[in-house]
């Protein structure tokens, strides 16, 4: 087993909380703020407790567990079958700014940033003899990265935030001077980047097999994410949010547009690639002779060979619902082989996948087929099947990411092939059972792995193809004309087995004018990085989600056999509105506060 370095007890990661009152009293066999910095055990420990706070986002079927998301089911990309998943909430305009849902995030990263300042404010008061002065300086440098980290966390989500003063509050302090107000938009993320830097210089380069720890490299990548938020058109240019004030009338927004935002998101994304690629970071590539088979198995792998090059950061030792979720029911196989299969893919996610030609199916020569069957082999079967056309030679992506009808599951067991089957008589289909079934006929398969204890898998926060696209997105909207832009997009479909722009041989046409490429980069990034919890966000700073996330969702008709199952369907009618494009501020926390001002539409 690798190992890793944070570990926590289950009564460390509930006991311990950032007020020093409420630490005292806590059961003995937690730490007390007069035990935290006695040992290097110790502080090790209550570091770790910071870091527990990151998200594990293998647990969204219950949003807000260890801080897991909404970001999948919420977006355009799936659909949970189960009511009780609150992006379906969310997906029918029914959520409120008073659902625990919405406090969770807020109140347990605002935890963790304490949490921070508290260890950054006292590790000098650890003992010498096991944390010396170079580990206090490293120890503070983690603290205070992963604190920009919780805040950026809180920015994308609820968008202009309290930050918090660094100092220990006097206990004297009259209540009024607790009512803090909101801080603009490009203040927080100032902040979170100069908060990353200056942890950066103190921070290891390398952190070998401590996997899971942040680094200099993390720190970085980080502040590009922030600063590519920044220069959105959500928080650039957005005269929507013109009225968008603390009570006292001080702006939380510049609604007037910044090229120069893209511009510094973009160099931040390049001093990343050129410090740290590809001695630190590389695209993960696995090698085969067919090279459709190669770049299936790279572009699957580098999601479940956890820790290799291509991850910068991820959350260490996260348990996991997602095999349960992503694999099909499977009635009469084998238990190993059984799940719900209720995280579903949407018909437009399915669409978004490019044919094995490069092109999207919309396109001209894309030699798409709408209807009909063809004996098809996939690179994960032993052999070809009878396969909707819809299905066949797309890009390998496509078959890293989709279950679909008639297809030869990942993990065999037993003399009987495993085959899934999603029409009603199926053995994944509605008629073996109506809540662990998918709701559109096709299954997430990203991400799924081969064991059932999922308990010490590292879950993926952040990886170099998403740092590669954050830097040709930036430099397209600041630079049109710069060769980078198709340098990088071209290494991601390079990996990904398909053929890169250009005007050579084996290549297809290069996106003619900038607003083509913004779409040509868009279209990339949401097939590259689907079902990793980007696609919520990207949507959204956009300004693209009340057309992506509203109206009609489509998949295939469950309630059929045969060549009727295969019918576009309408399996529900999102609503989307102006105000869901961020969060709410939850309700409590405005009764309490008077200077915290709403977010708009809420």
């Amino acid at each position: 087993m690798k190992r890793v370095f944070l570990i926590l007890t289950a009564t460390l990661a509930l006991g311990i909380t950032s007020c020093k009152k409420y630490l005292s009293q806590v059961p003995d066999d937690v730490l007390t703020t007069d035990d935290i910095f006695k040992s290097k055990t110790n502080t090790d420990r209550f570091l770790a407790n910071v870091y527990n706070s990151l998200p594990n986002e293998f647990e969204q079927r219950f949003a807000g567990t260890d801080n897991s998301g909404v970001w999948s089911g919420a977006s355009d990309e799936c659909k949970y079958n189960w009511s009780f998943v609150y992006a379906n909430t969310m997906n029918l305009g029914a959520w409120a700014n008073t659902d625990d849902n919405v406090d969770n995030y807020w109140k347990n990263y605002y935890v963790a940033i304490r949490n921070a300042s508290y260890l950054i404010q006292n590790i000098n008061k650890a003992n010498p003899v096991e944390v010396d002065a170079g580990l206090q300086k490293q120890y503070k440098a983690e603290a205070r990265a992963l604190r920009a980290i919780y805040y950026f966390f809180l920015v994308r989500t609820y968008g202009p935030v309290i930050l918090l003063s660094e100092e220990p509050v006097d206990i004297n302090t009259p209540a009024s001077e607790l009512q803090l107000k909101r801080s603009h938009i490009d203040t927080c993320i100032n902040y979170i980047v100069q908060q990353l830097e200056e942890a950066k210089s103190d921070l290891l380069e390398d952190v070998g097999v401590q996997y899971g720890r942040v680094s200099k490299g993390v720190a970085k990548a980080y502040e590009a994410e922030a600063l590519l938020l920044a220069a959105s058109p959500l928080w650039n240019g957005n005269a929507a949010y013109g009225d968008f004030k603390n009570p006292d009338g001080a702006l939380l927004v510049n609604t007037t547009y910044e090229a120069a935002k893209w511009q510094r998101a973009a160099i931040a994304a390049k001093e990343f690639i050129d410090t740290y690629v590809p001695k630190y970071y590389d695209l993960y590539k696995e090698n085969n002779s067919d090279a459709f088979t190669a770049a299936y198995l790279s572009c699957r792998n580098v999601m479940t060979n956890e820790w290799n090059k291509e991850w910068i950061f991820g959350r260490s030792n996260s348990g996991s619902y997602m095999r349960y979720d992503r694999t099909p029911f499977h009635a009469g196989l084998p238990a190993n082989q059984h799940g719900a299969g209720a995280q579903g893919v949407t018909q437009n996610m399915v669409d978004a996948y490019f044919m094995a030609n490069g092109l999207p199916i919309t396109a001209a020569g894309a030699d798409y087929q709408q209807s009909g069957f063809s004996s098809f082999k996939a690179p994960y079967d032993v052999n070809a099947r009878s396969t909707y056309n819809q299905w066949v030679n797309r890009e390998p992506r496509f078959y890293v990411g989709i279950t679909y009808n008639n297809s030869y599951w990942l993990y065999q067991e037993g003399s009987t092939p495993i085959v899934s089957n999603m029409e009603f008589n199926g053995n994944s289909g509605r008629s073996q059972s109506t809540s662990d079934v998918s709701p559109t006929g096709y299954i997430v398969r990203k991400d799924v792995t081969g064991s059932s204890n999922e308990g010490e898998r590292g879950c993926l926060l952040l990886r170099l193809a998403n740092i590669y696209l954050d830097y040709a997105e930036a430099l397209n909207e600041y630079d049109p004309a710069n060769a980078d832009i198709l340098k990088y997009v071209n290494l991601i479909r390079d990996r990904a087995g398909i053929p890169q722009y250009g005007a050579g041989a084996n290549m297809i046409p290069v996106p003619v004018s900038q607003t083509d490429m913004r779409e040509a980069i868009r279209a990339e990034r949401r097939v590259e990085l689907a079902f990793e919890n980007v696609r919520y966000f990207d949507t959204r700073r956009w300004k693209i989600a009340g057309t992506t996330n509203n109206g009609p969702v489509y998949g295939l008709d469950m309630t059929a056999n045969g060549t009727d199952f295969y019918k576009k369907t309408v399996i529900e009618t999102r609503i989307f509105k102006d105000r869901d494009y961020l969060f709410p501020i939850p309700n409590k926390q405005v009764l309490i506060n008077p200077n915290l001002v709403q977010n708009p539409g809420w």
